[in-house]
C-alpha cells in the first residue's frame, strides 16, 4: 500500500484538483494588490525559501529526468509565486520603510543585515552584481524563448502549406 492510499489523498485528489488553480490565482492577485501583514509577509518569505530548497533538493536527488517530470510546471508556479512576493515586499518596504528597519519584517530585516554587514559600499556592490546576474539571466531566457517559438512556428509551416494545397486541389478555396 502507498503513502497517498494510507493518507487518503488519493480520494481527496479529483475533487479538490480542479480548485487549487482558481484559488491560487486569486490569492496572487489579492498579493498583488492588498497590502499584507508584516507577519504574513515574513510567514511566505520562509514558506518561499523551504520551497525553494525543497524543489533544489527533489531535482538534485532525481535520477532521470521523466521522474521529476513537474518540474517545468512546479518552477513556473514557484516563480510567480516569488514575483508576488516580490512586489508586496516591494510595498511594505517603500510605505512603512521609514519607520524603521524592522517594519518591513523580520525575513527582510535579516537579509539586509547580512547582505550590507554594516558597510554600505559592500551592500551597493553585491545589489549591484546581483541586477547584472538578474538582468543578464532574464535577458537570456527571453532570447531562448524566442527561439523555441519560432522553431515550433518553423516546423508548422510545412505541415499547413500541406493543407492548404489539400484544400486547393479539393477546391475548398480559390
Amino acid at each position: 500500500m502507498d503513502r497517498s492510499s494510507i493518507l487518503g489523498l488519493n480520494k481527496l485528489a479529483p475533487k479538490f484538483s480542479n480548485t487549487f488553480l482558481p484559488f491560487g490565482i486569486i490569492a496572487l492577485v489579492a498579493m498583488l494588490v492588498l497590502p499584507l501583514p508584516v507577519a504574513l509577509l515574513d510567514t511566505f518569505f520562509v514558506l518561499n525559501i523551504t520551497l525553494s530548497l525543497l524543489i533544489l533538493m527533489v531535482a538534485l536527488h532525481t535520477r532521470r529526468p521523466l521522474d521529476f517530470s513537474s518540474f517545468p510546471n512546479l518552477l513556473l508556479i514557484a516563480t510567480v509565486l516569488r514575483l508576488g512576493l516580490n512586489v508586496a515586499s516591494t510595498r511594505i518596504v517603500l510605505k512603512d520603510g521609514h519607520t524603521g528597519s524592522g517594519a518591513a519584517g523580520h525575513v527582510i530585516e535579516a537579509f539586509g543585515d547580512f547582505i550590507v554587514s554594516g558597510n554600505y559600499t559592500v551592500g551597493l556592490f553585491v545589489f549591484s552584481i546581483l541586477v547584472i546576474i538578474n538582468l543578464v539571466v532574464i535577458t537570456k531566457g527571453a532570447g531562448r524563448v524566442s527561439e523555441v517559438s519560432a522553431r515550433f512556428t518553423l516546423d508548422a509551416l510545412p505541415g499547413k502549406q500541406m493543407a492548404i494545397d489539400a484544400d486547393m486541389n479539393a477546391g475548398i478555396i480559390t
